[in-house]
């Protein structure tokens, strides 16, 4: 990707209607508002933590209504979703993640 590629990444779920997982830098600080910081709500996600799975649908979500709480989220899945939910919030993630730079990486 190069790096003047900012656009914004959009992942479609399936919960109460199509929308649209982002990962802006306003999910990342209401993440990080929440866990102290990005890295602490990933390790809990990758744990299990359905609490953390929640916070990190809501914050992907918030871009297109922002009058969501995590609790209407919550209602929006059922337990059998998660796996997938966790796999599409992964696909997010990664989406807004900038590639490693070859040439950042052979010059260190």
């Amino acid at each position: 990707m190069a790096k003047n590629d900012v656009r914004i990444k959009r992942v479609p779920i399936e919960l109460d209607k199509t929308r649209h997982l982002v990962f802006d830098m306003n999910a990342f600080c209401e993440l990080e508002d929440e866990y102290g910081d990005f890295q602490e709500a990933m390790n809990k996600i990758s744990s299990g933590s359905i609490k953390a799975t929640r916070a990190m649908l809501w914050a992907a979500l918030i871009h297109e209504d922002e009058t969501l709480t995590p609790k209407k989220v919550g209602a929006m899945i059922a337990p059998n979703q998660l796996e997938g939910i966790v796999t599409k919030i992964t696909d997010a993630i990664t989406a807004a993640l900038p590639e490693a730079d070859e040439s950042d990486t052979k010059n260190k």
